[in-house]
């Protein structure tokens, strides 16, 4: 029986693995053989000039600081709302729960577009501020500023913290604070003693998630922080595009992935103890209702601050998308639909948008199969080197996808994976990208299936197949779709991979607005903030869609 369950675990991860095997391991060792031997012989000489040049320590060094300081910014301003979310009722709870993950699944293009919209040079609150207090100069000077960068992470991240924590927060035993209480402890003593300790597992996931995300931002530094700030994923890019330079790309790449396996490694260890997902729901609903001013306080702060922090970028980004010279207009909208000679573009602009949704659509359906069955696997009661497997699994999310995708192109050109001018490179890149959320979102579902249940089937004779079909699926079914929308939106905003695999005639809508934004011109500036917003609107829809689902089934199940 255990050999066959063994078999069966196995035989699950094998499409994942072989998946991995392909797409990501084989173009990765490719790139860094291709960089390392050249002429057939070991040149180890770049990786010296690696740690010897000030230049490369300056750009780890900045990699480093400004990951952690994001970090810490944003904990310090997401945990004040996790704690609200955890213990507070208040009216538009569940819609501000909802509309919140939009942030964090916007493409960082759109965020950085976002932030220009509303802080640049040019921005909103510059023109306004010129207007109202008569000013010949911008008053607020954040374009190419490290300022700039933090605020656009802290907006990206803030999301991910809130929901991780306060879903947690909210699941604790409320019978150890209760029995504290009695016992005479004050209520910092209880958060002290009982709360922060059960905390931290999903404080540690969190912190180790934004950490990775900042180390391996690409789209925010390369739009808002210009040619002064560069971090180890943007020198990729310079170095593999620019200069050509292989060996020092795969060296950077070396370092980026060695510390992420280890942060990756890390989060599989706490998301044991977590069991916390991406899009939970947890909090909805629970809670007690501020009566108390102090309580009213804290809650109507941080509901102010969530508003100004998560929803004043993206307003800004669609009022300047029908901001012309002269007013309001639509013009911007309307020159999508066409292409001039002097356009960057060999198709009409608009067609990127059905571009990226048959691509997402491919993207999520691959992601969904994978994620599925290496979530099953890695569930598996028993099973030896979960931690392990988990952390490779995640990979991709840690690595380059600027290195990936320039390793697509100098490994996928000959037989049997001769792809490098086919249009399925896309979405086989996207679903590498999305499918690690996807297990993230569907492996917690998958650990709180009481193990009794799979037990009893066995029992009644069902085989590890039919287990799997009718005692997990009906329960993580709401996971899965989690893990779907995930899939949908982080293939409509990827980057990285898709600047280089990307064909002229086929550009997707990040591809569009980083080639809009790369021009000069009031038109190329509007079309890129026009562009910013369909993806928006795209991404949120999919989460709307999502609410609304979970809204009609939560009705479904009170009527009966």
């Amino acid at each position: 029986m255990k050999l066959s369950k063994n078999y069966f675990r196995w035989l699950l991860f094998s499409l994942p693995l072989i998946f991995l095997v392909l797409f990501y391991f084989f173009p990765l060792t490719k790139i860094i053989l291709t960089g390392f031997f050249q002429g057939g012989h070991w040149n180890p000489q770049k990786i010296g000039s690696l740690f010897d040049s000030p230049v490369y320590a300056k750009i780890i060094w900045f990699t480093c600081w400004q990951a952690a300081l994001s970090t810490i910014l944003t904990l310090i301003i997401a945990l004040p709302g996790a704690y609200i979310f955890a213990r507070y009722r208040f009216f538009g709870k569940n819609l501000l729960q909802s509309i919140m993950t939009v942030p964090f699944i916007l493409p960082t293009v759109v965020t950085a577009a976002a932030f220009r919209a509303l802080l640049g040079t040019n921005g909103l609150l510059n023109n306004w501020l010129m207007t109202w207090f008569d000013l010949s100069s911008p008053p607020i000077h954040l374009d190419q500023t490290i300022y700039f960068l933090l605020i656009a992470h802290v907006f990206y991240n803030y999301t991910l913290v809130l929901k991780v924590v306060s879903s947690f927060w909210s699941g604790l035993n409320p019978d150890l604070q209760a029995a504290a209480k009695m016992l005479g402890a004050s209520p910092w003593q209880t958060f002290k003693k009982i709360t922060l300790p059960l905390l931290l597992p999903a404080i540690g996931s969190a912190t180790l998630l934004v950490f990775i995300f900042c180390f391996t931002s690409f789209g925010v530094i390369l739009i808002l922080g210009g040619p002064k700030y560069a971090t180890i994923e943007v020198e990729i890019y310079r170095q593999a595009v620019q200069l050509f330079n292989l060996p020092m790309a795969a060296a950077l790449s070396l370092i980026q992935i060695c510390v992420n396996f280890f942060l990756m490694w890390l989060h599989a260890r706490l998301s044991k103890r977590s069991n916390v997902s991406f899009y939970s729901s947890n909090t909805t609903g629970r809670g007690q209702n501020p009566t108390t001013p102090s309580q009213q306080l804290i809650v109507g702060a941080n509901l102010i601050l969530m508003t100004i922090l998560l929803f004043a970028p993206l307003i800004a980004l669609m009022v300047r998308s029908i901001s012309g010279p002269n007013g309001l207009t639509f013009a911007y909208y309307s020159a999508l639909f066409s292409t001039t000679a002097r356009s960057v573009f060999y198709v009409e602009p608009i067609e990127a948008v059905s571009n990226s949704i048959t691509f997402a659509l491919a993207a999520m359906a691959g992601a969904v199969i994978l994620g599925l069955l290496a979530s099953t696997f890695l569930s598996a009661k028993g099973g030896r080197n979960t931690s392990f497997w988990d952390a490779i699994i995640m990979l991709p999310l840690a690595t380059s996808a600027v290195t990936l995708g320039f390793g697509y192109i100098i490994t996928l050109n000959r037989p049997p994976l001769n792809l490098r001018d086919s249009i399925a490179l896309i979405p086989i890149a996207h679903t590498l990208v999305a499918f690690p959320f996807v297990v993230r979102c569907i492996l917690p579902s998958l650990r709180q299936i009481p193990q009794t249940l799979r037990e009893a089937a066995a029992l009644l004779g069902a085989s590890p197949f039919h287990v799997w079909r009718y005692v997990d699926m009906p329960l993580i079914r709401r996971s899965l779709l989690v893990g779907a929308v995930f899939a949908f939106s982080i293939s409509m905003g990827e980057f990285g991979a898709t600047s280089f695999v990307a064909r002229p005639h086929t550009p997707t809508i990040p591809v569009a607005i980083f080639r809009f934004l790369s021009q000069p011109g009031e038109l190329n500036y509007g079309q890129a903030m026009a562009m910013s917003s369909i993806l928006m609107l795209v991404t949120c829809s999919s989460f709307w869609v999502l609410g609304k689902l979970d809204f009609l089934n939560n009705r479904g199940l009170n009527s009966t």
